[in-house]
């Protein structure tokens, strides 16, 4: 079995606990240039706010966009928007990846701006 067929079977795990609780999830994706995240809701439906190191406002902030400083300002922004959505609470899904390096600086900077996990 390769890595990213662990990876996808780690992350449909915890999607199925995720969706058990009934709560919105903050799903975040990384790849070798950038990271992404997506709110989505209880029911899996539709994306209450996004953010990543693609957008044109933050691409001039950081000279890569797949580094830990870029995880800190898309985290940051993830969690203005969730509050501009009306989302507080949230699930952190992980989709498979090490809770480690960039997805951990994503989840502490959405911490410390008021998204709670």
């Amino acid at each position: 079995m390769d890595s990213k067929t662990r990876r996808l079977r780690r992350s449909r795990k915890t999607r199925a606990r995720i969706a058990d609780q009934g709560m919105a999830r903050l799903c975040v994706h990384r790849t070798n240039s950038h990271i992404y995240a997506q709110i989505i809701d209880a029911t899996g439906g539709s994306v209450l706010a996004s953010a990543s190191s693609l957008e044109k406002e933050l691409r001039g902030q950081f000279k890569n966009g797949a580094n830990v400083e870029a995880a800190k300002q898309i985290g940051q922004r993830i969690a203005e928007k969730a509050k501009q959505a009306g989302v507080t609470q949230v699930a952190f899904d992980r989709s498979g990846f090490a809770y480690h390096g960039r997805v951990k600086a994503l989840a502490d900077a959405a911490r410390e701006h008021g998204l709670q996990f």
